[in-house]
């Protein structure tokens, strides 16, 4: 049953999102024009070192998901909410906002590494582990995106305080995922840099427990 209404749940997100389709565009066109303005930003110098490169993948690619997700629940309006209410349990509504959230934000990070290497060239040496990172990293960014989503979407500056929740709560996740991007960039073997995959999966597991634990609560408001 659980599974159902999560399927259902996320097939209903995709069809919206196609009759939105200016939403997702203007977020693709967020983070084609920032990384170009990026590129014009280091072009002067014609050279760009990899602690840099790193560093202004993840703050843009930050920017983009805080923008993509903030959207979640604040499209939804309060008569389909109880609508909701009445057909899916809480767990199934927020386990398929996370799962859409995170399929959505691991596209816009594969967008922006792609546009990345084409403007800035390709720092990383070892790609599967740096692709695998950002694969790790949406996961746990949707999951807290969309749980302060919800949050922020019972007042009326969303976006506002979006920011000031959000922030805080994946500073620890985007430190380490830098950390281990870093990894990526220098080739360091796998062995090394399991404790950081290990790091980012208990964050990850962390993080789910508590939006299955805390949002029935919230939903109930």
């Amino acid at each position: 049953m659980l599974l159902k209404e999560i399927r259902a749940l996320i097939a209903k997100d995709f069809r919206c999102e196609i009759r939105r389709r200016y939403a997702i565009n203007g977020i693709l066109l967020y983070v084609v024009s920032i990384v170009f303005v990026s590129y014009l930003s280091f072009l002067h110098v014609n050279h760009i070192d990899s602690e840099t490169w790193n560093a202004l993948f993840w703050v843009i690619l930050m920017f983009a998901c805080m923008h993509a997700v903030s959207r979640t629940f604040v499209q939804e309006n309060m008569n389909r909410q109880y609508y909701y209410f009445t057909l899916a349990s809480p767990q199934s509504v927020i386990l398929s906002k996370i799962i859409y959230n995170g399929l959505l934000v691991f596209a816009i990070s594969l967008l922006c590494y792609i546009v990345y290497i084409l403007f800035l060239g390709n720092k990383a040496q070892n790609e599967l582990m740096f692709v695998l990172c950002v694969m790790m990293g949406s996961i746990g960014i949707s999951s807290v995106l969309t749980m302060v989503s919800a949050i922020s979407s019972r007042t009326d500056n969303n976006f506002t305080l979006m920011a000031i929740l959000g922030f805080p709560l994946l500073l620890p996740l985007l430190l380490i995922l830098m950390k281990l991007s870093e990894c990526a960039i220098t080739g360091t073997e796998w062995l090394t840099t399991l404790t950081y995959f290990l790091l980012i999966f208990l964050i990850d597991a962390i993080v789910l427990v508590l939006a299955l634990i805390l949002f029935p609560y919230l939903w109930r408001d």
